[in-house]
């Protein structure tokens, strides 16, 4: 049986600042701090972005937060579909027109989904993308991601930039200062490792913070069970964990467990110190401590 065809790759003129903010204009578009949005206007770190997520012609990408198409031009140039998902209803209506001018040959490759990135379900997207690329809106990050993640379970890869100060956070190891609830729950869905780091000075409007990449390649094959049901299970104990982080596991988990004693019974039984903290454990003990009755 023949190779399937992989389509030619047309050329994509990518945006710079002059661009971005004619574009804006045009549009009548202001950046919000309410959507977090911050518009890349650097060829450069678009290329660097689409690179660190290692796409390909057979991925389809699903992108949050397109903007004015900075990303969505970079990675229609190397992928096989981008799939974006934009809250604002005037960019997510002249995506469309921006991709057709700057990179008609590539077109028909975007789909186009208004949606909040928070509430999206799989059923509203065209196909089931395998890797997610975005630059996600700061205020929102975290959650978007993981939501994301629980969703939208063939997604393989994610390359995702966020604030420098939660990349820090979502990659961190346990016993660092910095590692807590997102760094355990994004680990749940598979391995997480800081992948760059981006100035301040590539954004339009320039943010007061720098930023950071973080990729998560979703485990091949994981090793414990992804349903829903599972998942919440371990994230509750991982929320009642770092909700008193001060104090020790048997204290912080009386609520979840019903008391000390039981906590301390759960703790035993799953292989932890009761006397140790939340920060020291990496997801594979919450998980176990997860499915102690």
């Amino acid at each position: 049986m023949p190779e399937p065809e992989i389509p030619a790759r047309g050329s994509a003129a990518l945006l710079g600042p002059a661009e971005v903010r004619t574009l804006a204009e045009r549009f009548g578009v202001r950046p919000t701090k309410q959507l977090g949005q911050n518009f890349v206007h650097d060829a450069n770190t678009v290329r660097r972005i689409v690179s660190a997520a290692g796409v390909g012609p057979a991925d389809i990408v699903v992108e949050v937060g397109p903007g004015l198409g900075s990303l969505t031009l970079a990675l229609l140039d190397v992928v096989d579909r981008v799939v974006a998902v934009e809250i604002d209803p005037v960019l997510a209506g002249h995506l469309p027109e921006t991709v057709a001018d700057r990179a008609p040959g590539l077109a028909d490759r975007l789909a186009v989904v208004q949606a909040d990135a928070l509430r999206v379900r799989p059923d509203q997207l065209p196909v089931a993308p395998t890797a997610l690329v975005a630059n996600l809106p700061y205020n929102v990050a975290v959650p978007v991601l993981l939501h994301l993640l629980a969703e939208l379970p063939s997604i393989a890869v994610s390359l995702v930039m966020v604030q420098a100060e939660v990349a820090d956070r979502l990659a961190a190891e346990p016993g660092s200062r910095v590692y807590g609830v997102p760094s355990v729950k994004a680990g749940f869905f598979g391995t997480v490792r800081r992948a760059g780091a981006v100035g301040t000075q590539v954004f339009w409007p320039v943010p007061r913070v720098e930023s950071g990449l973080v990729r998560i390649d979703r485990y091949a094959e994981p090793p414990w069970p992804m349903d829903d049901a599972h998942r919440r299970r371990v994230f509750e104990v991982i929320d009642a964990a770092f909700a008193q982080r001060r104090k020790t596991l048997r204290a912080a988990l009386s609520g979840w467990a019903g008391s000390p004693a039981a906590a301390e019974r759960r703790l035993v039984a799953a292989g932890i110190d009761p006397t140790a903290r939340g920060e020291t454990l990496d997801t594979a003990a919450f998980v176990r401590l997860a499915g102690q009755d």
